[in-house]
């Protein structure tokens, strides 16, 4: 039995389907039906229902599926400790957030350069990503954790600012206090709050506007375009303030940095993978800089 045959299970199973994982996988969809059909024929059971809609987990792969999982993580930690210092191999899944991936990229590549036996394999979205259910072993988050059962590893911090355009400035003038706030129309990405510091003191404020989005670089563009205040991390607002579309307003008060952390599903062995990654982003990030 081909423990590569188990990974590939593994996957069919959580993608919920052979074409799904064929795509992880980057695979063809018939590398990935002749495997299957090798492991089935050797457990002498069918663990995948093929129909019409697609396919689904017999009883049969429902039990094997963690069965195999289980295999495939104890090789992964019995080579690491027989090689911790070998060559990374085997294929890395890493998600991310679409709106500050630039960020990242340098970094990635990088990593990638560094272990050329290592397949990358990238997905930068702004949508929700579950890592569990879709395969991925890691996740570069940004912004303030909410409780989850994941565990996550903070490997820096991204300074915020509030900004606004030098005409909305022009015509709607400048907030100089949180009070301010809700005299302007806000850009936001959602319905949160903003807390402002003045040394020991703080100031909540629940900021309205017209245009919402969930892409940081739309949400500059708009505040560029003169729809409203703007509280942006300096890594994306600072070319805007460079080109003189954005200003920096109110700078009297802070706002609390964002943080950067990887996070992974919750499991007693890490891979070595993941925690090469997580030491080299800890790294390059831990000023706030790629």
């Amino acid at each position: 039995m081909e423990i590569e045959d188990l990974r590939m299970f593994v996957e069919v199973a959580d993608a919920g389907g052979i074409n799904s994982a064929a795509r992880r996988l980057g695979l063809a969809k018939s590398i990935v039906s002749r495997r299957l059909l090798r492991l089935e024929q050797e457990l002498g059971a069918e663990l995948l229902a093929r129909t019409t809609r697609g396919a689904v987990l017999t009883e049969a792969g429902l039990s094997f599926r963690d069965q195999a999982a289980d295999i495939c993580a104890k090789i992964d930690a019995a080579r690491e400790e027989m090689s911790p210092n070998g060559d990374l191999r085997g294929l890395l899944r890493i998600a991310g957030p679409a709106s500050v991936g630039a960020f990242f990229a340098t970094a990635l590549a990088d990593f990638a350069r560094r272990h050329p036996a290592l397949n990358v394999h990238t997905r930068f979205s702004d949508q929700y990503v579950d890592l569990a259910a879709e395969g991925f072993d890691c996740a570069i988050r940004v912004g303030y954790m909410p409780d989850s059962n994941l565990i996550a590893r903070k490997i820096g911090s991204l300074p915020m600012r509030l900004y606004a355009s030098p005409a909305y400035i022009a015509e709607d003038g400048a907030p100089q206090y949180p009070s301010d706030i809700l005299k302007h129309s806000a850009v936001t990405a959602g319905t949160g709050t903003w807390v402002f510091s003045d040394g020991d003191q703080s100031f909540t404020v629940h900021p309205q506007g017209r245009f919402k989005a969930d892409n940081a670089y739309v949400l500059a563009e708009a505040a560029a375009a003169g729809l409203g205040v703007l509280a942006m991390g300096e890594m994306i607002a600072g070319p805007y303030v460079e080109a003189g579309k954005l200003v920096p307003i109110m700078t009297g008060f802070t706002l609390p940095d964002v943080g950067i952390f990887i996070v992974r599903p919750p499991s007693q062995h890490v891979p070595r993978k993941v925690r090469v990654l997580t030491d080299l982003l800890a790294e390059r990030f831990s000023g706030g800089h790629p």
